[in-house]
This record gives C-alpha cells, sequence and structure tokens, in this order.
C-alpha cells in the first residue's frame, strides 16, 4: 500500500489536488492525539476478536504493532505524513506496514467519525484530570500564604474603594473557594464526557456483530453514547469543557488584576520576586509584572477560543460536518493556555512577598470601622437606617477635621447619637472591627482560623497522595 493512498481511494479516478491536501489535512495538529488514538483501537481490535470478527493472531498483530507505533512516536521516530490527513490515517497505514492483513481489518465496523470522537474524549477526560491537579497546586500555595498571615489585617474593597477590615487570610481563600468550584464543574463535567461514541460508525451504527459496551469498559467509559447520530456529530462536552475553563481562566485573570494592582507604588502591598519580573528596554528603572498582565491576556485568548467552538458548532445540520475537523485546535489552545497559566501562578504565589507595615498604613485610611459604628449603635436600639445615616455625618466631619472615628472624643461622640457610651470604642479601629466580627463565612479570627486549618489539611494530604 502506498504511504498516501487515500481511504477513499476506490470511489475517485484522479489524485488529490495538494492545495486541497494543505487545506485538509489535520495532521499538524491532531497528531497529539496519538496515544488515544492507539488505546481506542487496542479496546476496538481487542473487541473486535471477541465478537468473532477477528482472530486472535490478528488481534495480537494490531497490538503489538500499534505498541511498536506508540513507541516510535514516542522517541520521535515516527515519520507523519501530511497526504494522509490525520492522526488516524497516518497510525492505520504504519499498522499495515507492520501487521499486513490483519492491520486493514482494523477499521472494521468503525469510521473516522466515532474514532475522533472518541479519542477527543479520551483527551478531554485526561485533561481534565490534568488541571484540576494544577488548580490544586494554586490553592495549596494560597492556603500556606493565607497560613503565614493569619492575623494580619487587610483593607477590604467595594468598588475598589476601601469598605472594611478583612483578614488577609480570608481575602487569599476567597480565590481557594472559587478554585474549588472550578475543579468541582470539571468533575461534573465528566459524566458527560465519560460515554464511548465507538459503535457509532459514520453515524449509523453497523451492520456487523459488535459490542459497544466491550470497548467502553476496556476504555475505562460509565456507558456508551444512546445514539449514534448524536455521538458523532456534537461536541457539546468540548463546549462545556471550554466553558468551564474560560470561568477559571477568569478567576485567574482577576487574581492577575489584583496583584497588578497592589504590586504598584500607589498601593505597594506585595513583592513579587525578581526571577518573575521583566524590565523596560528604555527605562532602566523598571520592574513589571510583566506575567500577571499576561495572564489577564491569556484569558481573553481563552474567551476567543471558546466563542470560536460556538460560533464553529451553530448551524451544522445532523451528522458529522468536516467543520468539525477544527473544534481541535481551539480545545488544545485553551487546554494549553489554562495549564501554562496555572503552572506560572503557582510559582507567582509562591514568589511573593506581603508587606504588613504598607498593609497596616493603608488600613488606616477609608474609615474601615465606619460599619462597626453603625452596627454598634444597632445593639444600642437604633434602626439601621438611622444608624447608617448618624454614622455618615460623622464620617463627613471626621473627613472635614481630618480625623479617624476612633479620634473622636466621647462627647464629640455623643453629639452625634446620645445612645453612645464608652463601649464604642471597642468597636472602634480595624482591629477591634475584626475581633467582632460573627458567621463561619465572615472574617472572624476564629472562623478565618478554622477555614485556613481546614483548606490546608485538605490540600496537604492531597499532595502528599
Amino acid at each position: 500500500m502506498e504511504d498516501t493512498k487515500k481511504p477513499w481511494a476506490g470511489r475517485f479516478e484522479k489524485p488529490t489536488e495538494p492545495s486541497v491536501e494543505d487545506f485538509t489535512e489535520s495532521i499538524s495538529f491532531d497528531k497529539q492525539l496519538y496515544k488515544y488514538d492507539i488505546q481506542g483501537s487496542i479496546a476496538h481490535a481487542t473487541m473486535l476478536a471477541a465478537s468473532g470478527l477477528l482472530t486472535e493472531e490478528e488481534k495480537e498483530a494490531i497490538i503489538l504493532g500499534l505498541k511498536e507505533i506508540e513507541k516510535e512516536i514516542d522517541q520521535g521516530n515516527f515519520s507523519f505524513k501530511k497526504g494522509l490527513e490525520d492522526i488516524h490515517m497516518n497510525i492505520e497505514v504504519a499498522l499495515i506496514r507492520k501487521a499486513g492483513e490483519a492491520g486493514r481489518k482494523l477499521h472494521t465496523a468503525r469510521s473516522r467519525n466515532d474514532q475522533v470522537a472518541l479519542d477527543l474524549r479520551l483527551w478531554t477526560r485526561e485533561t481534565i484530570t490534568q488541571v484540576s491537579t494544577l488548580i490544586e497546586g494554586v490553592q495549596l500555595e494560597l492556603a500556606q500564604k493565607a497560613r503565614a498571615h493569619l492575623d494580619l489585617i487587610f483593607p477590604g474593597f467595594t468598588h475598589l474603594q476601601h469598605a472594611q477590615p478583612v483578614l488577609l487570610a480570608h481575602h487569599l481563600l476567597a480565590y481557594v473557594e472559587m478554585l474549588e468550584r472550578d475543579k468541582e464543574r470539571l468533575a461534573d463535567s465528566m459524566t458527560r464526557v465519560n460515554r464511548s461514541p465507538l459503535g457509532a460508525c459514520a453515524l449509523a451504527g453497523t451492520t456487523l456483530p459488535i459490542d459497544p459496551e466491550t470497548t467502553a469498559r476496556l476504555l475505562g467509559f460509565s456507558q456508551v453514547c444512546a445514539n449514534s447520530i448524536d455521538a458523532v456529530s456534537d461536541r457539546d462536552f468540548c463546549l462545556e469543557f471550554a466553558s468551564n475553563m474560560a470561568i477559571l481562566s477568569m478567576h485567574l485573570s482577576r487574581l492577575a488584576e489584583e496583584w497588578v494592582l497592589w504590586i504598584s507604588p500607589e498601593f505597594n502591598f506585595i513583592e513579587l520576586d525578581e526571577s518573575l519580573c521583566t524590565g523596560s528596554s528604555i527605562m532602566p528603572q523598571k520592574r513589571n509584572p510583566d506575567v500577571l498582565e499576561l495572564l489577564r491576556a491569556k484569558c481573553a485568548r481563552v474567551y476567543g477560543n471558546l466563542f470560536f467552538l460556538f460560533s464553529l458548532m451553530k448551524a451544522l445540520p445532523l451528522s458529522y460536518n468536516r467543520d468539525m475537523q477544527e473544534d481541535k485546535v481551539a480545545v488544545f489552545d485553551i487546554a494549553s493556555t489554562v495549564t501554562a497559566s496555572l503552572s506560572l501562578l503557582k510559582k507567582v504565589v509562591n514568589g511573593t512577598t506581603f508587606k504588613p507595615e504598607n498593609i497596616a498604613l493603608a488600613c488606616k485610611k477609608g474609615y474601615l470601622d465606619a460599619t462597626s459604628l453603625a452596627e454598634y449603635l444597632v445593639t444600642k436600639g437604633l434602626p439601621f437606617r438611622q444608624a447608617h445615616e448618624v454614622v455618615g455625618k460623622l464620617v463627613r466631619r471626621a473627613v472635614q477635621e481630618g480625623k479617624t472615628l476612633k479620634e473622636f472624643s466621647l462627647d464629640e461622640l455623643r453629639q452625634s447619637s446620645p445612645l453612645v457610651d464608652k463601649g464604642v470604642y471597642d468597636f472602634l479601629g480595624v482591629e477591634n472591627c475584626i475581633k467582632h466580627y460573627k458567621g463561619t463565612s465572615s472574617t472572624s479570627p476564629s472562623a478565618v482560623r478554622e477555614r485556613v486549618g481546614w483548606w490546608w489539611d485538605r490540600l496537604w494530604e492531597s499532595k502528599k497522595a
């Protein structure tokens, strides 16, 4: 068999125009599916033999040949040919050279339509596991930073304005919680990814006596796709994977944006290790957080790929269409972008130093204890809306006089409300605010300590496992 002979050569007299081969090939990007293609082919051959469509000798010859091909690709000794279009035909032609007529039988009761759907599902399943492990690595670094700064009070922001004091550990754990939901979404999507399309063939199934449940079991799938047309013609599992990765990227981008602010001289809350920064080609003094800025940009790249996938699928009639070849370009790029981002962010978090003195100075600005004072008045019987107004007027006066709230005398405070007594000072100042927080989800020191400990134990045990 000629290396570039097409599987449909019997129907055609003319050779394929070279420019058509260039335009239609996918081996340049789908070659990374090789180990999944081989894994699926070994299971398919095993099923064919059990169904009486291959002899045991033919099955063994096929499996031996496939393993040799996998070893050649692993070692970089395999020559991929563009004229064979894709990973499936490149492997099949190589197999026929090794296994002879047995290799020609491997495609029995199978189409490239269900074959590529299988490969992509196997790839997605493994990638989800890899991404989840990388997420845990970032979570562990964040938990470690939280553990190292359990008592550090931090200015909490809304609208990028000073709002209320929080513990820095509580702030860092907010991202740990977000990332955990990202892991949960990926894990949940496994129930829809983990279905075998084999047996669907081109779209209608086959008249041959096959056993799709066997291949599903051999490949670790939980079930077989229930409809052969659906099995080969939808990529919603790719869209769900891409959507989940886009949400994950958004969380990474938000953290990056925040730390870009924190590293600026205006905030000066953190310092990034020099090895993780870059300089300027013209300004000698610069030490730029380019890696954080690019983490934001990578998020936009993932969004673009997600939109591409939606646009690709939105108008395709059933069943398979060649348009779907391009899905792999997007999902592969999403995966490589997000895995690189997670790997680098782990190093960034590890290489970040917080500056307690500067953070403490920032906590003195913005009247972070104003809400605490309003809630103190509520405990004295004043309706919250009235308490809000009282404290608002007091803050306005403090701004005019250049004072903090706790710098007002008791008499001055009582001018705002006769309900005030000397116990009010136990609610003013960020240190006092923090100790009065209540609720398991709040920034209460006891709640935060418990949650940091819970996360640390969980993530550390997961790492050891």
